[in-house]
């Protein structure tokens, strides 16, 4: 039990750590993170719509599975207690 929730506690660190950028790189509204980093050049080159929806893809996955390991940490806790 020691074992898996040391894996799922790196998997959380990870994935929260993937997370961070992803959020960051979405198309706001009046430009920010997302626009330092490239975001504005994509949007003004026709293709951003499959990039953006790759992003959204990609960050609810990541996200699902950040909750998934939430959940699992949580349920081990409990039984271990």
């Amino acid at each position: 039990m020691n074992a898996l929730r040391i894996t799922l506690q790196v998997l959380l660190v990870l994935s929260s750590i993937l997370l961070i950028p992803l959020v960051l790189l979405h198309k706001g509204k009046g430009g920010g993170l997302s626009d330092m980093f490239g975001g504005g050049i994509s949007s003004s080159a026709g293709s951003s719509g499959v990039a953006e929806r790759n992003l959204n893809r990609i960050t609810i996955g990541v996200a699902l599975f950040w909750t998934v390991v939430i959940v699992l940490l949580g349920l081990i806790e409990r039984t271990a207690s």
